[in-house]
């Protein structure tokens, strides 16, 4: 799984993307708000290392997800 920070402009905040091995898109969620619906994409238990990831990722890098 790979983990992509889009830069939101004026009143739109920035996005999260979760892409498969095939990059197509399974998740897409605000920044401020990665936590609802988490264990819908397998990461239930893993927030704290999650938040602390979104918070030091860099905007428009994909990078892959190993948590």
């Amino acid at each position: 799984m790979y983990i992509l920070k889009v830069k939101g402009k004026a009143k739109i905040p920035d996005y999260i993307q979760l892409r498969d091995s095939n990059l197509v898109l399974i998740a897409y969620f605000r920044a401020d708000r990665p936590f609802k619906n988490i264990e819908r994409y397998g990461l239930a238990g893993k927030e704290e290392a999650l938040k602390t990831l979104i918070s030091s990722l860099p905007y428009g890098k994909l990078l892959l997800l190993n948590i």
